[in-house]
C-alpha cells in the first residue's frame, strides 16, 4: 500500500513539474523587459488592481464559491497593450503573494504562476490566430475576442482538472463536468467584464480602470450581503424555529447525499428515529405550552449528545431523527440506547405522569447497505423498527430486522388501533375466535411478504385478516360456544356473519378497503362457497389469499365443532382442495410459507404432535 501510494504521489509531482517547466519556459521565451517609466506605473496600477479584486471577491449562492475579476484585468491588459505587459504584471502579482502568504508551500506558487502563463499565452496566440488585432475592439471583430477567450477558459479547465483526475478518484470526463457546470457562468461573466474594461481603457486608461474596480468592489459588497441574507433564510428554511435542530426537508436531503457518499466510498452510515413515548398524555395533562417546552428541551439535549459528529433533526411532531455517517449499526445503538438511559434520568416538569414516570422515548435504528433501493426505503425500515420498539413496552431501541420487524410495524396507525379495541370484545364472549383473528393476522404477514405485495396490499390483506370474523359478535354465545355440532338454523346463522361483519366495518369509511375481506373470504374457488357463490377469478385476490389462511388455521385450531389436525395433514387438505375450494396458485405459495416458517417446521418433521 505504501508503494502504490508512494507511486501516485510521484505521478502529482511529476505533473507539476512539467507543467511549471512548460508555464516558465514560454514565459521566458515571451518576455523581455522594454519598458517605458509609463509601462512600468501603468503595470502597478493594474497589479494594485488585481491585488483589489482578490480582496473584493464575489461570493455566489448556494454553493459560496467565490469569483475574483482578477482575469478581467490580464485579458483586458493582454488585449490593449499586448502580452509582454500582460506577463508583467503576472509575474509581480505571483511574487508579492508568494511573500504575503508565506504558509502557502512554494511549489503551489510556482504552478499556479506556470498555469496563469500559459493560459495568457495561449489566449494570445488564439487571438492572432483567429484574426485579432491589438487594441480594437468592434462589432465585427469580437469573435476573436469570443474564440480567444474560450481557450483560456479550456486551457485553465484542462490543467487544473487534469489535476484532480490525479489527486481524486473521479475520472476526468466527471471533473471536467463539474467545473464545467460550477465555472462556466464564473467565466461567461469575466469574458463580458473584459471587454467592457477593454473599452474604458481605449478612452482612458486610468479613469477606466478605477471605474471597472468602483464598479467591482460595488458588486462585491453587494453580493456579500446578498449571500449572507441567501445564507440566514436558507438557514431559517432548514431549521425547526422550536427545537432549532434541522427539519424533515433538510434531513431528507442530507440523507440523500449521505447515501450517495456512502455507496461512492463504501462507508458505514446509520439512521435512527426516534418517538417520544406517550407525549400525547403529556400534552393533554399539561397543556400544549408545557409540551412545546419539553420538545425544546429534549432538542436541545440530542443536539449536545449528538454535537458535530452526527446531524439531528425534528422529523416531525414528537419525532426526531439522527443521521450518523460512519457508524454501523451496533454504534448507532449504543450511542442511542446510552443517550435513552441519559434522558430517562433527567427530569423534566410533568413527565411523573407518563407511564414510566420519566421521559423516555422507543427508537428504531438502520444501517444503510447497497441492496436499499433509495432514502425513502431506508427511513420506511427504521419506522419500522421504531414502532416494534413500541409494540416490546416503548423506552426501547431496537435494530432493523427483517425477521421481525415486519409482524409488529401495523399498529402504527388508528385504524388498526380501532380494530383492535373491537377485536379485544371477543376475549369474553369468545375467545377461540380472538386467537384464531390473531392467527390469521400473523400468517398475513408472512404470506404478503413472500408474495411481495405492495405496501397498500399489504396492509388491507394483514387487517383485514386481523378483523375478518368481526360479524360474529353478533352471533349469540351459546351457538359460537356450542360443542356439539350445530343444528341447520344454526349453522345458517353462523354463516351470516359475513354479511354482519359487513355491516359493522362499514360505519367506518376509513376501512371500506378492508370490506371484500370481511363478506367474501368464505367464497370458494369453485364457486360453491357463501354468501354470492363466487368463482374464480370474481372473487379479488386478498380474499382468496385469505381463504386459504383462515382455513389453514381452522383444520390445525382446536374448535368446539371440529376435529383437529396436525400441520401434514392440513397441508395435505390445502394441496387436495387446491382447484375447488382454493386458488392452486396461491395454495403452492402458502405451503411454502408454512415450510419454511420456524413456527411449524417441527410439526411437520412430526405430524402426530399438534403445535399451535
Amino acid at each position: 500500500m505504501k508503494g502504490i501510494f508512494q507511486k501516485f504521489t510521484n505521478v502529482v509531482s511529476v505533473y507539476i513539474t512539467l507543467a511549471s517547466i512548460t508555464g516558465i519556459s514560454l514565459f521566458l521565451t515571451q518576455y523581455f523587459s522594454t519598458y517605458t517609466p509609463l509601462n512600468w506605473s501603468l503595470s502597478f496600477t493594474f497589479v494594485a488592481a488585481i491585488l483589489l479584486l482578490n480582496h473584493y471577491t464575489i461570493l455566489l449562492p448556494p454553493s459560496g464559491n467565490s469569483l475574483s475579476m482578477d482575469s478581467a484585468i490580464y485579458l483586458a491588459v493582454l488585449f490593449v497593450f499586448g502580452i509582454h505587459m500582460a506577463l508583467t504584471i503576472l509575474l509581480l502579482t505571483s511574487i508579492i503573494y508568494a511573500l504575503y502568504k508565506k504558509s502557502v508551500v512554494w511549489w503551489k506558487h510556482l504552478f499556479n504562476f506556470s498555469i496563469y502563463s500559459i493560459m495568457i499565452i495561449g489566449t494570445y496566440e488564439a487571438f492572432f490566430l483567429f484574426g485579432g488585432t491589438l487594441g480594437t475592439l468592434s462589432f465585427f471583430n469580437v469573435t476573436s475576442y469570443m474564440l480567444s477567450l474560450s481557450v483560456y477558459f479550456l486551457l485553465n479547465v484542462l490543467f487544473i482538472g487534469f489535476f484532480f483526475v490525479l489527486t481524486a478518484t473521479e475520472n476526468l470526463l466527471q471533473i471536467v463536468k463539474g467545473m464545467l457546470k460550477e465555472t462556466i457562468s464564473s467565466y461567461l461573466i469575466t469574458l463580458i467584464l473584459s471587454l467592457n474594461l477593454v473599452l474604458l481603457m481605449k478612452q482612458q486608461i486610468i479613469l477606466g480602470v478605477l471605474l471597472f474596480l468602483t464598479v467591482a468592489v460595488l458588486l462585491s459588497i453587494s453580493f456579500k450581503q446578498y449571500f449572507e441574507l441567501y445564507q440566514e433564510v436558507s438557514q431559517k428554511a432548514d431549521i425547526d424555529h422550536l427545537t432549532e435542530l434541522y427539519n424533515h426537508g433538510y434531513f431528507k436531503s442530507l440523507l440523500e447525499e449521505e447515501i450517495k457518499t456512502a455507496k461512492l466510498a463504501n462507508q458505514s452510515l446509520s439512521i435512527g428515529l426516534i418517538d417520544l413515548d406517550d407525549f400525547k398524555k403529556y400534552n393533554d395533562q399539561h397543556g400544549h405550552l408545557q409540551g412545546d417546552k419539553l420538545l425544546k428541551h429534549f432538542g436541545a439535549e440530542l443536539k449536545k449528545s449528538a454535537s458535530d459528529a452526527f446531524t439531528a433533526a425534528r422529523y416531525g411532531g414528537e419525532e426526531f431523527a439522527l443521521l450518523m455517517p460512519g457508524k454501523t449499526e451496533l454504534e448507532a445503538y449504543q450511542f442511542i440506547n446510552h443517550f435513552r438511559k441519559d434522558i430517562n434520568d433527567q427530569y423534566f416538569e410533568g413527565v411523573e405522569v407518563l407511564p414510566h414516570g420519566c421521559l423516555s422515548f422507543s427508537a428504531g435504528i438502520i444501517q444503510y447497505n447497497q441492496d436499499m433501493y433509495d432514502s425513502s426505503e431506508v427511513l420506511e425500515k427504521a419506522d419500522q423498527a421504531m414502532y416494534y420498539a413500541k409494540t416490546k413496552g416503548k423506552n426501547n431501541v431496537c435494530i432493523f430486522d427483517a425477521d421481525n420487524v415486519p409482524a409488529k410495524t401495523f399498529y402504527n396507525n388508528k385504524e388498526m388501533e380501532l380494530l383492535e379495541q373491537q377485536l379485544k370484545i371477543f376475549l369474553y364472549k369468545d375467545v377461540y375466535t380472538y386467537k384464531h383473528s390473531r392467527r390469521v393476522y400473523e400468517y398475513a404477514i408472512e404470506f404478503s411478504n413472500k408474495l411481495n405485495l405492495n405496501n397498500n396490499d399489504q396492509k388491507i390483506l394483514v387487517m383485514g385478516a386481523l378483523i375478518h370474523d368481526i360479524g360474529k359478535l353478533e352471533i349469540p354465545r351459546d351457538v359460537i360456544n356450542k360443542k356439539g355440532k350445530l343444528t341447520k338454523d344454526e349453522w345458517e346463522m353462523v354463516q351470516k356473519h359475513v354479511i354482519w361483519g359487513r355491516e359493522i366495518v362499514s360505519t367506518n369509511r376509513e376501512l371500506a378497503d378492508l370490506l371484500p375481506l370481511v363478506e367474501l373470504h368464505h367464497e370458494r374457488y369453485d364457486g360453491k362457497g357463501y354468501p354470492y357463490g363466487l368463482s374464480g377469478q370474481e372473487i379479488p385476490r386478498l380474499v382468496r389469499m385469505l381463504t386459504i389462511i383462515d382455513s389453514f388455521d381452522a383444520m390445525t385450531t382446536e374448535r368446539p365443532y371440529q376435529k383437529t389436525k396436525s400441520i401434514s395433514e392440513a397441508i395435505d387438505e390445502l394441496q387436495k382442495c387446491a382447484e375447488t375450494q382454493f386458488d392452486p396458485e396461491l395454495v403452492h405459495k402458502f405451503i411454502e410459507v408454512i415450510h419454511s416458517s420456524p413456527l411449524h417446521k417441527h410439526s411437520i418433521e412430526q405430524p402426530n404432535k399438534i403445535s399451535i
